[in-house]
């Protein structure tokens, strides 16, 4: 029988700016122009989400070639390439970016950069979709790193003039240990004046350092292909916490919670509220009186929608 008596809520939690941007980019798209609306790629890394809006008539697509001609499109938070972008346009699509601002802020970068005959080294996950919008900026000089090890074998044609980028939702400490690497082995290399890693990205993780010495097991809600969950979930075990990632309150095991009464909560920034009051209902069944929440960052960040969106009164 599970033990569970204390929730404790990790703050800030759940969906960021970026996030809550992406979504409503599609919603107001499908309120305005009606289904369908194709999307390139999960428009954002979390199972729920994507099934909601396939319900209300969105289609989530890889390639171009799957969307008819005349169709409305729009690009996923994680921004895509400048093939990608080219390609749409050619095909005459009706294009809405929902790139979250913070990456497309990375994007700017690297053109301004590139202009200035720069080459990049990027921190990162190799085949993340926005690790490939991100490369896929210019036809090469870009070099991809992912741990330490690749900063020893990366090739750079020239090292006078090297910038760093990151994805913006990598751990905050394993990205630090692969930057100061880059930085030893090309002491001149330029780092972003602001750090790449987003906000939100950043507070969720500090919200589990905080949160994981006062528990004795965190749950990240968040699906598998979501990058910030599973930091949040690796970050936790790192610190001697116990952690389970979860898509929904049905995977939650009772054996997971035996001889640990106090249940740490926190979302990844693509999880919404609705799945995390499902689980602490789940946690509720197996025996949790109590749900305090953390003291935390209170997140209040809210970007603009691209025009053409505004709903007719």
């Amino acid at each position: 029988m599970a033990d569970v008596n204390e929730i404790v809520l990790a703050e800030p939690r759940g969906f960021c700016a970026g996030v809550d941007r992406a979504i409503e980019i599609v919603e107001r798209a499908l309120a305005k122009f009606g289904a369908p609306i194709y999307v390139r790629h999960e428009i954002v890394h979390n199972t729920y989400v994507v099934n909601d809006l396939k319900s209300r008539g969105a289609i989530f697509i890889e390639e171009l070639d799957e969307v008819p001609p005349g169709a409305t499109l729009v690009f996923s938070a994680h921004g895509v390439s400048k093939e990608v972008q080219r390609e749409a346009e050619r095909r005459g699509f009706r294009i809405f970016d929902a790139t979250c601002p913070l990456v497309t802020k990375v994007h700017v970068e690297v053109a301004k950069l590139h202009k200035e005959g720069f080459e990049f080294i990027m921190i990162g996950h190799k085949g993340h979709p926005e690790v490939e919008g991100t490369m896929g900026q210019l036809d090469s000089g870009i070099h991809l790193v992912e741990d330490v090890a690749d900063v020893a074998r990366v090739q750079p044609g020239q090292t006078e003039r090297l910038a760093v980028v990151t994805q913006t939702t990598l751990s905050v400490d394993d990205a630090a240990e692969i930057a100061a690497a880059v930085k030893a082995r090309f002491p001149n290399v330029r780092e972003p004046k602001q750090q790449d890693i987003c906000y939100a990205t950043q507070n969720r993780q500090d919200a589990v350092k905080v949160l994981s010495p006062q528990v004795d097991i965190l749950i990240v809600v968040g699906s598998p292909t979501s990058s910030n969950s599973n930091r949040l979930r690796e970050l936790a075990k790192k610190l001697g916490t116990e952690s389970y990632m979860v898509d929904s309150a049905d995977e939650l095991l009772p054996e997971w919670f035996e001889g640990r009464p106090r249940v740490g909560l926190t979302a990844g920034a693509s999880a919404p509220d609705v799945l995390v009051q499902q689980v602490i209902e789940r946690l509720r069944a197996l025996g949790a009186q109590t749900v305090r929440k953390m003291d935390g960052v209170q997140e209040t960040l809210k970007f603009p929608l691209p025009k053409g969106l505004k709903l007719d009164a």
